[in-house]
């Protein structure tokens, strides 16, 4: 397996029962390179939008992973697990027989906008130095600090009313939102427990479901073509033009000293520092600038001989 390889953006559709990290491995293998990376996990039973980088296009992986996410989710209502989803353990049952669209509605209208939620124990996030999905795997249940996230909006899609009510929301929702962690509120909320059915996700950011592929028609394709996977990668810069603010760079020395490393602030550029912006000069690449999970980030992308194309 080589380092050299396509570089782009992938809309994956992923599949039930694969964890994000199989599906980067096995885009690895069909793909031939080892850099290859994930914008954003979904959980194994989760399917849906997975937006993959690869080649150079990893190095993209920060800013394109902070945009919006939209999900379509059932929540079964009457019931608690260990784990927020079917999952897990059943921990509790009660009749939600008596609940009715509309209250089911009203409640779910609570969540919108910021609120403060109580991540699963089965989650990634770290307590005490150690992940909570270790702990939950050994039997621990652990006090989680909650956290604040933002609901653009929620909205009821559809309502089975029994002992085990059914109930289908379209939630829209910033990046580190517990969809299962909603179901389990809800539940709360209501009176009789809830727990998380299924959850796809419908976009990640500008991503949308109806661009993705799935890996089994991926392998199909490129079985026929060598350069299916290719064919359905986006340019770095076209991912990026959707997802996050874009400045043009018209002056000539400016564009070079962008892209021998200069810092825009000491080129005169001023930038929101709480956005991330990427810099080009027509269809070249210069610079990404923005913050970053461990600070702020500068990544230099076009080298000075990329340039001779930039109008």
């Amino acid at each position: 397996m080589s380092d050299m390889g396509p570089e782009g953006v992938l809309v994956v559709d992923k599949a039930s029962g694969m964890t994000s990290h199989d599906v980067v491995a096995r885009i690895r293998r069909l793909a031939g390179t080892r850099r290859v990376g994930h914008t954003g996990t979904l959980d194994p039973a989760a399917t849906g939008v997975l937006v993959v980088c690869l080649g150079r296009a990893t190095r993209l992986v920060t800013a394109l992973q902070a945009g919006r996410k939209t999900y379509a989710a059932v929540a079964h209502l009457g019931m608690t697990t260990s784990s927020d989803d079917l999952d897990g353990e059943v921990l509790s049952t009660s009749s939600a027989a008596h609940l009715e669209e509309g209250t089911v509605c009203g409640a779910l209208s609570a969540f919108h906008g910021d609120i403060d939620q109580v991540p699963p124990m089965v989650s990634a996030i770290k307590v005490d130095g150690e992940r909570l999905h270790v702990r939950a795997r050994r039997g621990e249940v652990v006090d989680r600090p909650a956290r604040r996230v933002h609901i653009d909006s929620i909205m009821l899609d559809r309502f089975t009313p029994g002992e085990t009510a059914e109930v289908g929301f379209l939630v829209a929702c910033s990046a580190g939102t517990y969809v299962r962690s909603i179901a389990r509120d809800l539940g709360d909320r209501l009176g009789v427990g809830g727990t998380l059915a299924s959850l796809r996700r419908v976009a990640n950011g500008p991503f949308v479901i109806e661009e993705a592929v799935a890996l089994d028609a991926l392998e199909e394709a490129l079985a026929a073509d060598a350069d299916a996977l290719r064919s359905r990668l986006l340019r770095p810069i076209d991912a990026l033009r959707r997802a996050v603010d874009v400045m043009e760079v018209e002056d000539p020395a400016v564009q070079r000293a962008l892209a021998t490393g200069a810092r825009p602030e000491r080129l005169g550029i001023v930038l929101d520092a709480t956005r991330t912006t990427a810099l080009v000069a027509g269809e070249v690449l210069l610079a990404v600038v923005g913050p970053g999970q461990d600070g702020p980030q500068h990544l230099v992308w076009a080298r000075p001989e990329d340039l001779g194309g930039a109008r």
